[in-house]
């Protein structure tokens, strides 16, 4: 047993990662891992892996964060993963609290943990903080073409941490996401490569949103998307600052908070199975 580790499966909206405790069990090799485990058929099956852990010696976390995408790369964060952890934590019983503070490579988020009549968590808010729009590092500034797209606006740059690329589309039934998204993270507007989100408004504060994400392909949610996706609907004068965003997993609400300017996402975190697996 030596080889092995535990590993519990879990969801936010339909976006799947193997969590591994690193309190207790250590991967010598992440990256490999999240390659293997997380092919469909011949592994666990997920959009990679995440890794739960202490914090740094000088952090005013409770808990670490690290994650890996399906290709082995290291993402900076993720909104879905953060609300599971929140999850976990508190049901495996490693913490009481049901404020709980985050390390994340992209700074320390306060995940809020809203508990249902039988003590479980039902749902979890995020303080994503403050979403960037100044050009950073992750952008050229020149926008990609789109024009092979159909039905697509110029797109909005926003980081949460993370890149995105936000485009608005007449009809997001007629996209393939898949083609489009595929050449759109790694164009040459995206040095570190993006994330991609296709976003249709159907509704008052409403907005249907597909992703892209950066080193895992079509997602079934994007925590950090959502959030992306909200913030460039309100700068486009699309919807007010509390924005419904239906994902193909499921529905995260998202506030861009007027008074501390900080992105506020709650949605659901979900178990699916937990098992033993062999190291790579």
């Amino acid at each position: 047993m030596a080889n092995t580790i535990h590993f519990t499966k879990m969801h936010g909206a339909g976006n799947d990662y193997i969590y591994v405790n690193t309190l207790i069990d250590m991967i010598p090799d992440p990256a490999k891992a999240s390659i293997e485990w997380s092919k469909p058929h011949f592994g666990i099956g997920s959009d990679g892996l995440v890794l739960i852990g202490r914090p740094s010696e000088d952090s005013v976390a409770d808990f670490s964060m690290h994650i890996y995408n399906a290709d082995g790369s290291e993402a900076m964060m993720c909104g879905n993963a953060s609300r599971c952890i929140g999850k976990y934590l508190y049901e495996k019983g490693f913490t009481k609290n049901t404020r709980i503070k985050l390390e994340t490579l992209s700074g320390v988020k306060v995940l809020n943990l809203h508990l249902n009549d039988e003590n479980k968590v039902g749902s979890v808010t995020v303080d994503m903080l403050e979403p960037m729009m100044t050009m950073t590092e992750q952008f050229t500034g020149k926008h990609p073409s789109l024009s092979s797209i159909p039905g697509a606006k110029e797109g909005v740059f926003v980081s949460m941490g993370n890149p995105h690329y936000v485009i608005f589309v007449d009809d997001i039934k007629d996209i393939d996401i898949a083609e489009y998204g595929k050449i759109l993270e790694r164009d040459d507007a995206f040095p570190q490569r993006c994330n991609i989100e296709f976003a249709q408004l159907v509704g008052k504060d409403k907005l249907r949103t597909r992703v892209w994400e950066r080193g895992s392909g079509i997602t079934w949610a994007c925590g950090t998307g959502a959030c992306a996706t909200a913030t460039a609907a309100v700068i486009s004068g699309l919807t007010d600052r509390k924005v419904e965003i239906i994902m193909d997993g499921g529905t995260l609400n998202i506030e861009w908070n007027e008074d501390d300017g900080h992105i506020y996402m709650t949605g659901p975190a979900e178990f699916v199975f937990e098992g033993e697996i062999q190291i790579p």
